[in-house]
């Protein structure tokens, strides 16, 4: 089952591009990377899938230090016509097995242009630093992420329901049906082979299985790239206890209760970030752009897939049975599947998002998310209660130089001009929180509709 995933767009202007550089996808394991490279292969005449993993694919890159004996002994393997490189595609998957392959991409670039190569592998930022000499402006790079919900609607068949989502703004004769739809993907995550057996089985007691081993690779995996046994105690640690602190700000000293210091701690969740299993998402103090993140003050944990955390929680049962699901987990749970929705659709940077926080004595505050949108900072508050509530958000449209927020919660969209209990006036997005996916659409579409 392969799945219609948004990012091969971006694989298709590549294909057609006049200044195309060789292309590495870059994210963790498990999804997607091999599964969307296989299926776009099928647009060429010519293809060359190679898996740097298996020792006969390695002898390519050992066996010759230069491309052009590279490809011709391939083009000699696969039998492919010199003449036909345009039309050729070489995959080149895992190539972390291999960081010599890495350094060699950028004489792809300069002596084979007509080749169209793709590279792509699992914790490939651990060998990028192995690299020597890497071949900075002569690669593009892609990101890519588990499946976000438009894409979920579509793998599941709903793709009327998906137009019904794109549409700015969304009829309320389309809430209810996305709503329930959401709740089933917010449950389980969007990592491709749950989802995969979530279709084919529509029984949530088949899905621990592939959790379990999803989440067992990436402490396998991880763990190769530790020093020592004291890191991979650590390391195994974190991954352990983590899920209890989702979306929660932490301290690197003695997390998880134990007796592990900041620094061993902090190195740890440094390598969980880098293999983009664990994210640290550090807050700003921005009201304008450009947002800086501050790296001094403590960072909110970010997780690859919230369904991964549903089950490392044990709490799936408990949210079937729930009717607010924006108060899962303490509230946690829908504010880290919005900002992972959001970090989906940044598939041409290594992005990270920001939260806001204002730390004053007896006086703190905390927005969800902040998004920078020609020019400005607009607060992005994810809550269930009454407009009157929102007291973080008044103190940043206080502070602010605009007037437009948003507030994403569990009703209807609907904007309205309201004020803050200091008197200022400002108008109010509010946004099902099931169009995560479309809040730059949004965004766009609230400030060009909604002045004075």
């Amino acid at each position: 089952m392969n799945f219609n995933r948004h990012i091969l767009r971006y694989l298709q202007n590549w294909k057609q591009s006049n200044n195309r550089k060789p292309l590495i996808i870059r994210g963790a394991r498990q999804v997607g990377k091999t599964t969307l490279v296989n299926d776009f292969a099928k647009t060429y005449t010519h293809k060359i899938l190679l898996n740097l993993e298996k020792p006969s694919d390695r002898s390519y890159f050992t066996d010759f230090d230069n491309v052009k004996s590279i490809v011709e002994a391939l083009l000699l393997a696969y039998r492919i016509p010199s003449t036909n490189l345009m039309d050729t595609l070489l995959f080149i998957d895992e190539i972390q097995a291999q960081p010599q392959a890495i350094h060699l991409l950028r004489y792809f670039y300069e002596e084979l242009p007509a080749l169209h190569v793709i590279a792509a592998g699992s914790l490939l930022e651990f060998a990028l630093h192995e690299v020597q000499g890497f071949p900075v402006g002569r690669v593009e790079f892609v990101y890519m992420n588990p499946l976000n919900f438009d894409e979920y609607l579509e793998a599941t068949g709903n793709d009327l329901v998906a137009q019904q989502l794109r549409q700015a703004p969304v009829k309320p004769t389309a809430h209810k049906i996305l709503l329930q739809l959401f709740h089933r993907y917010i449950l389980i995550g969007g990592m491709p082979e749950v989802v995969k057996t979530d279709i084919e089985k529509n029984n949530m007691a088949a899905l621990p299985a592939v959790y379990e081993s999803i989440w067992e690779t990436y402490k396998s995996d991880v763990e190769k790239y530790t020093s020592n046994g004291t890191e991979r105690k650590i390391i195994k640690h974190i991954m352990e206890t983590a899920p209890l602190y989702v979306d929660q700000r932490i301290k690197f000293q003695g997390f998880g209760n134990s007796n592990y210091r900041s620094r061993e701690v902090g190195e740890a969740l440094r390598n969980l970030d880098d293999a983009r299993v664990i994210r640290l998402v550090y807050p700003t103090t921005d009201l304008s752009v450009p947002v800086k993140p501050d790296l001094k003050k403590s960072p909110r944990l970010q997780f690859l897939d919230t369904g991964l955390v549903n089950h490392s929680l044990g709490i799936q049962s408990q949210m079937l049975a729930a009717k607010d699901w924006s108060s899962a987990y303490h509230g946690a749970i829908v504010p880290h599947m919005i900002t992972q929705e959001w970090i989906s659709k940044q598939a041409t940077v290594n992005y990270k998002p920001n939260f806001w926080v204002r730390e004053k004595r007896q006086s703190q505050a905390e927005v969800d998310l902040v998004i920078a949108y020609e020019g400005l900072v607009v607060p992005v508050e994810i809550k269930s209660g009454e407009t009157g509530s929102l007291k973080s958000l008044h103190q940043f449209v206080d502070a602010c130089p605009h007037t437009y927020a948003v507030r994403m919660y569990g009703g209807l969209f609907k904007v309205e001009k309201t004020k803050t209990p200091t008197g200022k006036p400002y108008w109010l997005m509010n946004l099902p929180y099931y169009l995560g996916t479309q809040l730059l659409e949004y965004i766009s579409w609230f400030t060009k509709n909604n002045t004075g």
